[in-house]
């Protein structure tokens, strides 16, 4: 079948990619996901184990539609036992574009009531499992979400700080960076912890689906006595560190690694940025999501940090790499640090954030 995996607008070929690793047959990117084709085996592997998809849908039917009871009458005769369950609820988003059904309501209305009346199941706005319909030039597509709770939700973070990087983000960025698990990662302003502990786990191994379920897990045909393995935890040298200026970013990041089981490779300090050193004499990856405008209102007391962030990484962290994220090409640029050309615009939460990237870098003499 077709699967549709969602990400942030902006990565797509780096899902992509993460994707193709892991297997699966990709078969074009568009903006907001990758479409590959699989079966149920993979829509779960997608689930439990791909790091940067948000949610995965599988592709259910689709077929022409121009009123409501054109759509009404074909939604009955759908095979809705092959894919529901009579004891699960289920709730419908619709969305119209460019077709003779405009009213995505009245649209998503006239299938839960197919759903209900032909296979029994509950419906409601708090329901089990959703179903995506999408009507675009008369063409109904219904997909099933196969996730639940987006994918950023591992099920092992109790607590974030005031302006938290997903871990889905996290992990395509760390991707974007060229990060394979073998080198060490610092994230001087770390926040919560996540990209340190997001490093910790690619390294280890760790699947990012270990900790929670899924929407799947409630669909027709699947296997409850089935149990997911995990596989077991890689060896790995303590190299995954993260600072910040605030101790309680500090104790949130501890805990928040206890509870990934990374405590034993992670690190945390309680250090300004005028003082950060290398944790390791083997260069690694510099990557941090500083504060930028949108977060706090006023950039102004912002180009002094940023200054301050690339002087200290240019005199004391010879070899490193750095990654940067932030909203303001001018603020990145206030680093004075040997950017190359910033990555592609990402939608992060309405904010429109880019990846800065340099090479090796070389102090100054």
């Amino acid at each position: 079948m077709e699967i549709f995996i969602v990400t942030a607008p902006g990565l797509e070929g780096v899902l992509a990619q993460e994707a193709r690793d892991l297997g699966m047959t990709v078969t074009a990117t568009s903006p907001g996901g990758v479409t590959a084709e699989g079966d149920w085996a993979d829509i779960h592997l997608a689930n439990r184990n791909l790091r940067g998809a948000t949610r995965v849908l599988a592709r259910l039917t689709a077929f022409r539609a121009m009123h409501l009871a054109q759509l009404d009458k074909r939604a009955r005769k759908l095979p809705w036992a092959d894919w529901l369950r009579p004891d699960v609820s289920v709730r419908v988003d619709a969305v119209c574009r460019k077709s003779r059904i405009y009213h995505h309501k009245a649209a998503a209305q006239r299938i839960e009531r197919a759903v209900s009346e032909t296979l029994g199941a509950g419906v409601g706005a708090d329901a089990d499992v959703t179903l995506k319909v999408r009507i675009e030039d008369d063409l109904c597509t219904i997909s099933v979400d196969t996730s639940g709770p987006s994918l950023h939700k591992r099920g092992l973070k109790e607590q974030v700080n005031k302006a938290p990087m997903r871990e889905t983000l996290a992990a395509l960025f760390l991707r974007s960076c060229g990060f394979d698990g073998t080198e060490p990662v610092l994230d001087p302003m770390c926040g919560s912890g996540t990209f340190p502990i997001e490093a910790a786990e690619v390294a280890l191994g760790l699947i990012p689906g270990r900790a929670r379920s899924f929407a799947f897990e409630r669909l027709a045909g699947f296997d409850e006595s089935s149990a997911f393995e995990n596989p077991p935890a890689k060896s790995c040298e303590p190299m995954f560190f993260g600072s910040d200026r605030d101790m309680g970013a500090i104790a949130m990041s501890t805990a928040n690694a206890a509870r990934a089981g990374v405590e034993a490779v992670t690190q945390f300090e309680h250090c300004a940025i005028s003082d950060i050193v290398p944790p390791t004499q083997q260069p690694g990856l510099v990557i941090v999501n500083p504060p930028y405008g949108g977060r706090i209102g006023n950039k102004k007391p912002l180009y002094g940090l940023y200054a301050a962030l690339g002087s200290r990484l240019m005199s004391t962290f010879p070899g490193w790499r750095v990654g940067l994220i932030t909203s303001e090409g001018g603020l990145a640029k206030t680093t004075g640090l040997p950017w190359a050309a910033p990555g592609p615009i990402v939608d992060h939460g309405g904010t429109k954030i880019r990846l800065w990237q340099t090479g090796p870098l070389k102090t100054k003499s």
